[in-house]
């Protein structure tokens, strides 16, 4: 099996640094669905056979030009960004940065059940992801694209990786950015990260 994970494309709050998390379902923006359709234009020949997506439209409206080549989609909830609680729809307010990254610390340093208020879990987040993963090993299909959100991505590849969730932070990703996986009898073993060479395709797409 080989699978591509992807980010969503740029929407209006990444651009102004507005937290989104899973409550706040935002569209991309033009340059989102540039970015998204010089993936396709890079990856349409790969033979996809299923596309995998969260429930956000951030995340279907990305990959949403392979549905031209009549490939089956899939919403798979547990693919949602995490949830922010009291961060989202807000930017830059000092008292909640501060919040912020005292959870991220918290993370980093294996507290994983640290969470914003009204929010999730580091820990509930990766529990999600592990069991999207299992099931994703029971698939008929060869070749899959996933297009999900930025922390949960991060989540993803430390699950994938078999690394702890306290790596999260070091994982580089931009909007779009590729990680490519191939899954072995026993392991997966990641062949591509942060792939943005898509990026480069046109000069009105931020890399």
């Amino acid at each position: 099996m080989e699978v591509f994970f992807i980010r969503h494309g740029e929407t209006e709050c990444n651009r102004l640094g507005i937290v989104q998390g899973c409550g706040i379902d935002s569209d991309l923006n033009e340059n989102g669905w540039l970015q998204g359709k010089s993936f396709f234009d890079r990856y349409q020949d790969h033979g996809f056979e299923l596309v995998i997506t969260s429930h956000l439209k951030r995340s279907i409206q990305t990959v949403s030009h392979f549905a031209s080549l009549g490939i089956p989609f899939l919403q798979d909830t547990r693919l949602r960004e995490i949830g922010w609680g009291e961060h989202e729809g807000k930017a830059g307010e000092p008292e909640l940065m501060e919040k912020y990254h005292r959870i991220i610390q918290c993370w980093a340093s294996g507290q994983y059940e640290a969470r914003p208020h009204g929010g999730e879990s580091a820990e509930e987040l990766g529990k999600r992801v592990s069991d999207f993963a299992g099931d994703l090993l029971k698939r008929p299909e060869k070749k899959i694209l996933v297009c999900t959100h930025g922390r949960t991505l991060r989540a993803l590849i430390c699950r994938l990786n078999g690394q702890p969730l306290s790596d999260m932070e070091k994982i580089d990703q931009k909007n779009t950015g590729l990680y490519r996986f191939i899954r072995h009898p026993e392991r997966w073993q990641m062949v591509e990260s942060h792939n943005t060479l898509h990026l480069q395709a046109t000069t009105r797409i931020h890399v």
